[in-house]
């Protein structure tokens, strides 16, 4: 496995195509990376499926409200409409390129709607950049991501098994 440098600001998560190792930014999103690492830490994104699969573009999970495939209120036709229980966040763009492997939050026309999704950009998509908060890259593991089902909606989605913060892991 990579080295990871600041292991309370890394992520590991394990995919059902394999492992993808994300380093975050929570000096260009904050906000973003606290509601991330708590929900990761409730573990509000294990059982998550990966909804929206656009290849060239980007790979979006992380609906814990209709995506996440062990609960009972898991709809896969409403995967992609929904959020945690907790507030919206405030938008915090930056400079940061939207390139291969960036992981940022989705969010609805309002710029301060992001609240528990988010996607990892496959190719380069600048032209997102300054419009959606980047809080983090896959620095090992891309490949995996390169291997998720592709579709809108996606049928039979792959999905995250587990996402932890590195600290948390033995």
């Amino acid at each position: 496995m990579v080295e990871i440098k600041d292991r309370e600001n890394a992520l590991i998560m394990e995919t059902t195509k394999g492992q993808v190792v994300i380093e975050m930014y929570p000096e260009l999103a904050p906000g973003h990376v606290a509601r991330i690492k708590e929900l990761a830490r409730e573990g509000a994104y294990d059982g998550v499926v990966f909804h929206r699969v656009i290849d060239g573009f980007m790979a979006q999970t992380g609906d814990v409200k209709f995506g996440n495939s062990s609960k009972p209120t898991f709809a896969p036709s409403r995967a992609g409409m929904g959020g945690s229980d907790k507030p919206d966040l405030k938008a915090e763009f930056s400079n940061a390129n939207h390139g291969r492997g960036a992981c940022s939050m989705a969010r609805s026309q309002n710029p301060n709607s992001a609240n528990s999704q988010f996607f990892i950009c496959f190719d380069e998509a600048a032209f997102l950049n300054r419009q959606y908060t980047v809080w983090g890259q896959v620095i090992e593991g891309m490949e995996n991501v390169d291997k998720i089902k592709r579709g809108e909606p996606v049928q039979d989605p792959d999905k995250i098994v587990s996402l932890k913060v590195a600290a948390d892991v033995k």
